[in-house]
């Protein structure tokens, strides 16, 4: 196989990054023939095809998604090769982002990253929530480096990434301070109450209903929520009954101003870092992979 033509790989990451031969013709300041001449020219010479033609639009198939990580790692080097040359000063700022899905606690979140934000602090940190699927196809086409999730990638997933277990709490049920099953043994307290459940993209919804089976409860369930923060929310303000994970049980009581029923040691909720292979042994992955590692490990002892 001949070695990758890097003109020709640069048309190609542009057009995956863009969307569109359009978008990155006028980038290039070219016609969008010899753009899509280029981009011919690439995937034969790769001897495959980078993207599935639907409706004259242009979807990076597997092969492309694999080919367009390393272009980015590749040029987003390049870039900032670029920048230190320029100014003669390693210590220039780069950015490092960070995916958390939906059902994380964002407390606990800030408290697996804020440590390495302090230590990496030439170092901009983005942000960014969303459902599981959208941010590990984001981290698969290098866009994000890290993601903090309630579940590890599916075996046999074709996606080059790995899994990092951070550990796992129990949980904790909440409720308003007058409320009364309070006053009430836990759980049975929780028999006939209205109650608040994550949603079905939680990885503890299927535990919590098998919990209540074999306890014989039967609360009331009003409201699901995908958004963690949306269901305490709500669960403040006395709309019913709901739980949170024991390791933040301390903030949940304070910031919501509400008490804690009691705690179920035998459900779990479990953490996961997700990192491109590539950046398995990254500063910034070491670091925040460890520091929510201890935290958690000092939680449950």
């Amino acid at each position: 196989m001949q070695p990758v033509n890097y003109h020709h790989l640069y048309y190609f990451y542009l057009i995956a990054r863009e969307g569109s031969i359009a978008k990155a013709s006028r980038l290039l300041h070219v016609t969008p023939q010899t753009v899509s001449g280029q981009l011919s020219t690439f995937e034969k010479q790769l001897g495959y095809p980078l993207f599935d033609r639907v409706s004259k639009r242009l979807h990076l198939n597997r092969k492309g998604k694999m080919v367009y990580q390393h272009a980015s790692e590749i040029f987003q080097k390049g870039s900032q090769l670029a920048e230190l040359l320029h100014a003669d000063n390693e210590a220039i700022e780069q950015s490092f982002v960070v995916g958390v899905t939906d059902a994380i606690p964002k407390v606990l979140a800030y408290d697996f990253v804020h440590r390495s934000m302090r230590q990496f602090s030439n170092v901009r940190f983005i942000f960014r929530e969303g459902p599981f699927d959208t941010l590990v196809s984001d981290l698969a086409i290098n866009q994000i480096d890290l993601i903090i999730a309630d579940r590890g990638i599916a075996p046999g997933t074709q996606i080059n990434a790995n899994s990092h277990f951070l550990g796992e709490s129990h949980l904790s049920f909440f409720a308003c301070p007058d409320h009364p099953a309070i006053q009430q043994p836990f759980p049975a307290s929780l028999n006939g109450q209205d109650l608040l459940l994550p949603g079905v993209k939680s990885g503890i919804t299927l535990g919590l209903t098998t919990w209540f089976e074999s306890q014989q409860l039967f609360p009331k369930i009003v409201a699901e929520f995908d958004d963690s923060a949306l269901l305490k929310l709500f669960g403040s303000e006395g709309f019913g009954i709901f739980c949170a994970p024991a390791a933040i049980a301390r903030h949940v009581e304070d910031h919501y101003k509400v008490a804690c029923l009691g705690n179920v040691e035998n459900i779990t909720e479990r953490y996961y870092a997700i990192t491109a292979k590539s950046k398995t042994h990254h500063a910034i992955v070491t670091s925040i992979i460890n520091e929510a590692q201890d935290l958690l490990h000092n939680q449950q002892s």
